[in-house]
């Protein structure tokens, strides 16, 4: 069984589904980067079976995991994952244009730069009236708001001392300096929903 398993990816699906339901076309191309396990995109693609579903990752592991769980799917609208690193800059030019981005808990896990390169093809992803979630932990003010995030945020710069939580604010305004329109919503477990919308 090449399947993994994330208990935080059952646990968040719920409330960023609900969230996705208020900002997705109702019919479509969705991009989900960096789908990880495979959990979230599986609970999205029987949640909205008007969407058309690609998911993606870096790692190959992952992408036989989203590929087993994508065996559950009773659809036609789940695609199989294809492997995509969003650090390079110039990714999005290599796909057609999506309604849809979905990134989830990826931006605390890579450099500052490889974050902007991430935005960037975001916006060059996404067709004109597009929107984009991007969802996981961040910075508010400079500062983490648990200990439980000052130790996580601790244990990533430890491994990777240019990564790291990300000021809420300045991703905000970045997204606004690439032409969106931007909000933002609290979400369970200290977790932020950036909503960009094209």
């Amino acid at each position: 069984m090449t399947r993994l398993i994330s208990p935080s990816a059952a646990r968040n699906a719920g409330p960023i589904l609900t969230v996705l339901e208020g900002i997705a076309p109702p019919t479509g191309r969705a991009l989900e980067i960096a789908s990880g396990t495979g959990e979230h995109v599986l609970h999205f693609a029987h949640a909205m079976p008007d969407i058309v579903w690609q998911p993606s990752d870096l790692d190959p592991e992952r992408l036989a995991s989203i590929e087993d769980w994508a065996r559950d799917h009773y659809g036609d609208n789940l695609l199989s994952p294809i492997q995509l690193d969003v650090s390079v800059p110039g990714w999005a030019m290599a796909h057609d244009p999506f309604d849809l981005v979905v990134l989830i808990n990826l931006l605390h896990l890579i450099s500052d730069v490889a974050a902007r390169v991430v935005l960037d093809g975001i916006a060059e992803a996404l067709e004109d009236g597009g929107a984009a979630m991007i969802y996981g932990p961040f910075l508010r003010d400079g500062r983490t708001t648990s200990d439980g995030d000052e130790a996580f945020h601790a244990k990533i710069q430890a491994d990777n001392p240019e990564a790291g939580y990300k000021d809420i604010d300045e991703i905000m305004s970045y997204l606004q300096e690439l032409g969106f329109e931007v909000t933002s919503q609290e979400m369970p477990a200290n977790n932020i929903a950036i909503i960009a919308q094209k």
